[in-house]
């Protein structure tokens, strides 16, 4: 798997996306290799149980899109929302399952946006989907995609607020 292709490309994207539409959200981009596959994530550090190293803290929550040899062979970019460990999130008092269900709730309103999208998916897994994997189309439909979490990543802060400390 051509690794630097697919890294150029996510970085290709991200560039074209005013910078100012990802600190109206708070939000933050990572493009790497992780677990053999070119990953593109966007996340909030406030979203992870430790905001200054957010992308290795045990629980943290961000989407992700990525390319592997599998993905290759199916013809499918992957993309999904992970929450992991939610539970471990300082300020916040979190059942996996109880923030999964709320978010899912929530996230029916935009599903219509999303291709071939699932929330069918355990608690560590919002929801998740593919697109085609296609050269020609690929940063159009990668760009699609962060626009899309754009304009849903509220619905994450929404949905942690019921569960911060404060407010139990």
């Amino acid at each position: 798997m051509d690794y630097t292709f697919y890294l150029k490309e996510f970085n290709s994207v991200i560039e074209i996306i005013p910078k100012e539409e990802f600190e109206r959200c708070n939000l933050e981009v990572a493009i790497e290799v992780v677990l053999e596959s070119a990953a593109l994530k966007v996340y909030n550090p406030e979203w992870s149980g430790d905001p200054l190293s957010p992308l290795d803290a045990t629980g943290r929550i961000f989407f992700s899109i990525w390319i592997n040899e599998q993905s290759i062979k199916e013809r499918k970019v992957y993309y999904n929302i992970h929450a992991l460990k939610v539970r471990t999130l300082t300020n916040y008092s979190i059942s996996s399952r109880k923030f999964a269900q709320d978010f899912r709730s929530e996230f029916l309103k935009y599903q219509k946006d999303w291709p071939n999208v699932s929330v069918d998916c355990g608690p560590l897994t919002l929801m998740q989907g593919w697109v085609d994997l296609k050269v020609e189309k690929l940063q159009k439909n990668v760009f699609e995609l962060v626009q899309n979490f754009l304009k849903i990543s509220f619905t994450i802060d929404r949905v942690l607020a019921l569960y911060k400390k404060d407010n139990i």
